[in-house]
Order: C-alpha cells, then structure tokens, then sequence
C-alpha cells in the first residue's frame, strides 16, 4: 500500500471518500449501470490505495483467491439461490390468484370503515413474497374499486397499501435488500425476520395507517377511469367468469408462512434444543434454500398443478419471473465486491478509531451512510449493498452478538427508503399507478417513505441499547 497512507488515517478516509464521490457520479451524471459504477470505483480504490494486481484481481498463477473473487463469490453463493427461490414464490401467488382472496376477505372482515387499513393488512402481507412494483401492480386494481366504492380519495386507501409492500420490501427476506445486508453482515435471516418485524410493523402503523388517514382526507385524487378499473369491477361485482378456481385464503397463508417459521424454527432451535437430536433436522429445514425450495414446491403443487395449471405453464411462470433478478444479484456483488477492497485497504479500520474518536453509534453511522446513497442516486438495492459493504469491515473482530447485527441491517434498510423522490423508480411507479401528480406525490409517497425510514430507524436503535 502507499507509504503515507498506511499512516495516515485522513488519507484513507479521503480515498473512500472519492471513491463514493466517483460512484455516485457514474450513477448519476454518467447514467452508468450501478453494477458497472460499483465495479469500476471499487477498482480505482484499489489501485489508488496501492493494493497489487495480485491482490486484486489475481493472477493465472496464482491459487489464493482475489478480492475480486471474494468479493462477488461471497455474496452471490449465500443469496442467488434465496433471491431466486423468492421472486419464483411470489409469481406463483401472483398468477394463482392468491392476492384477490387476501383482498377480498380482509374488506369482508373490516367493512368500508376499515378498508383502508384492510389494504394496508393485504400490502403487509401479500408483500412478503412479492417485490414492491409486482404488488403494486397487482394490488392497485382493488384499491381503485374499494376508492370508487367508498367515494373517497385514492388516497387513503394506497397509502395503507404502500406503507405494508414498502415495508416488507425494506426490511424483510426474500426481498434482495435485506438478504444482501444479511450476507453482507453475516447475520442469519431468522434474526433479520425478528428484528424487521419488531421495526418494521411499528414504522407501517405510524406511516400507513397515522399518516395515511390524516394525508388521505387532504389530498384529493380521483379513481383513474381506465380498462383496468372496469374489468376488475366487473370481475368483482360476478360479471367475469373464472377460468379457475381461487384458491384457499388458508392455503395462501400457509404457503408465505412456511419458509418464515422453518427459518425462525432454525435460528432459534440452537437456544431452544441446543443438546437435542432434533437440532439438524430444524438446521437443514430451516436453511433459507431449502425453506424456500419447499415453500415453491407446495406452491407449485397446492396453487398450481392441483388446480389444472399444468407443469409446462408453472415452468414458464418461473422462468419468466427470474428475468429481471440478474442485475439486481449484479448490483449485490458489486456491493460486496466494494467492501472487500474498502477492508483490504484498511479504511474500515480507519473509520471504526474516527468514529471512537467522535463517539458516533455504528448504528448511526449506517443510517446516514444509507441516506446518503439513497438521496444521491435513487436505488434502495444500491445504498443497501453498498452502505453494508462499508460498514462490514467495522465489525470485524469486535464481538457484536447476532440480535445486534440485525439492527445494523435494518437501520441500513431503513436508511434505503428515505424520501423516494424523482431519481427513484418506484416515485414514478406510485405516481402512475395512483393516479397523482408528482406534486402530489411528493407530499404523499416521499413523505409516507421518510417517516417508514425514521420510524425504523429509531425502533432499531432504541432495541441496539438493550441488546
């Protein structure tokens, strides 16, 4: 490494610093790929920092791998499969019809009072599986025939909505950001599912159903009158006939809970039955793949092949659903590809003493860093991945216990979604679906995500003094 900087802290902290600056600028002003961005700042650290050649990308004579093997290899091992199995789940529950019962039954339950907190229920709960514009986009058609029939602004039934699919998006597994903050940080997702439910179900009922209802009766906006809205009607109101059956409300819940509850069962069976012989029977089940792999399985059977969809149909399904997941599993090596050279480097080690000196809280540390990233360039994958791979080298050696590692990741998710506004695709995405004009959907949307994100965060830190 370059003599003055093995000495000079500030000088590490000044590298770091411009290769976020450069990052940030490919992304930004460049219109780079992410991946790309991440990969070519991650190198110039590198060579700025003085690292070898050897070091870093490795030679073909070489057998040690480089930080550019570890970095991706890492990662990519521990969540593609994950990631995968995830997004193949949620297409299943979305093809099967699976979010109209859920729908449809908590409206029955809570009437038109409680409507809008019914859609917020069916965004928490169909969000687990599904990503945030898949369950926008096969959400947003009930919203506006529950608007239309309630005669209220749209408003105040997409908040609710948005607050449950955001929120899940955020802090929950299968979804890439916390997976890849969990990777990154060597948390187990059974300690993520924990803490982001902890966090994250206060954050919706201060966001979705607080927020929402007070927004929701001042911002008037009208029910778009498209194709779209009267075919769902009159599928509603019996005038549609149904190829297949809907499947059972219980069957749809059984399918989202299995993986979450084998993986709860796991983490926690180490406490529970350290000494038993049922330990690696609930290891094995539990292991994030392989609750997966049974919850697509059962999907595959209970929504799919039992109800006449045939074997070639769900092939296809799945296949198509995996399509747009390759830059994202891209974007997460570049990521970790990132940190691996911020802790080869020794800027992580750099940081971890400045933030002694400053008595600033790591917790602290990587919310603002995610804000930061979020703010800046648009992507909640981004800022997750990148914002974990700078605070990873922090907590090497120093002993954090699982329970507070979960924290870290969700104050990193929370800082991921803080004020969504015109350089982040999903602004665009509520803004088209609901109707809303970007005025409107600054003082509704981007509102709604900062409060998520505070509310998470401070949920997250006030659990770090207690664990």
């Amino acid at each position: 490494m370059v003599d003055w900087l093995q000495h000079e802290t500030g000088g590490l902290l000044l590298l770091c610093a411009a290769a976020i600056a450069v990052l940030l600028f490919l992304i930004i002003k460049i219109k780079l790929e992410p991946f790309i961005s991440l990969l070519v700042s991650g190198l110039l650290l590198a060579l700025a920092a003085g690292l070898s050649v050897e070091e870093i990308v490795g030679t073909a004579l070489s057998s040690k791998e480089s930080i550019l093997e570890k970095g991706f290899g890492g990662i990519l091992g521990h969540i593609a499969p994950i990631i995968g199995l995830g997004t193949i789940l949620g297409a299943i529950l979305e093809a099967s019809g699976g979010a109209d019962v859920l729908t449809r039954r908590l409206l029955g339950i809570f009437g038109e009072r409680g409507a809008p907190l019914a859609m917020g229920l069916a965004g928490l709960i169909f969000g687990i599986p599904v990503f945030f514009d898949i369950g926008i986009f096969v959400l947003a058609p009930l919203v506006y025939i529950t608007a239309r029939r309630g005669g209220r602004s749209l408003v105040l039934y997409a908040m609710p909505l948005l607050a449950g699919l955001s929120m899940t998006h955020a802090f929950l597994p299968p979804h890439p950001g916390p997976v890849a903050a969990a990777g990154l940080l060597g948390v187990s997702l059974g300690w993520i599912i924990v803490m982001g439910l902890v966090c994250g179900l206060p954050a919706f009922l201060v966001a979705g159903v607080a927020w929402g209802s007070w927004i929701g009766k001042r911002v008037q906006v009208a029910v778009p009158d498209d194709y779209v809205v009267a075919e769902r009607a009159r599928e509603e109101e019996g005038g549609a006939a149904e190829k297949r059956p809907e499947p059972a409300l219980s069957l749809v819940l059984l399918i989202i809970a299995v993986p979450l509850l084998l993986i709860l069962m796991a983490t926690f069976g180490t406490v529970w039955w350290e000494e038993s012989a049922v330990l690696p029977v609930l290891t094995f089940f539990g292991n994030p793949a392989v609750a997966l792999t049974i919850a697509v399985l059962l999907a595959m059977w209970l929504l799919g092949l039992r109800r006449g969809i045939p074997a070639a149909e769900l092939s296809e399904l799945a296949t198509r659903s995996l399509r747009p997941i390759g830059m994202i599993l891209l974007v997460v090596g570049g990521g970790a590809f990132f940190g691996a050279v911020i802790s080869a480097t020794g800027v992580g080690k750099a940081l971890a003493g400045t933030l002694s000196d400053a008595g600033l809280p790591l917790i602290v540390l990587a919310y603002l860093i995610s804000c930061g990233l979020r703010l800046a360039q648009g992507s909640a994958t981004v800022a997750i991945a990148t914002t974990s791979g700078i605070v990873q080298p922090l907590l090497n050696g120093e002993g954090y216990g699982q329970a507070y590692l979960a924290l870290i990741a969700v104050a990193i998710a929370a800082g991921s979604i803080i004020a969504s506004h015109v350089n982040d695709g999903g602004f665009w995405i509520v803004s088209r679906y609901f109707n809303m004009s970007v005025r409107d959907t600054l003082k509704t949307w981007t509102v709604l995500e900062t409060i998520l994100s505070v509310t998470g965060f401070a949920a997250a830190a006030l659990l770090s003094l207690l664990v």
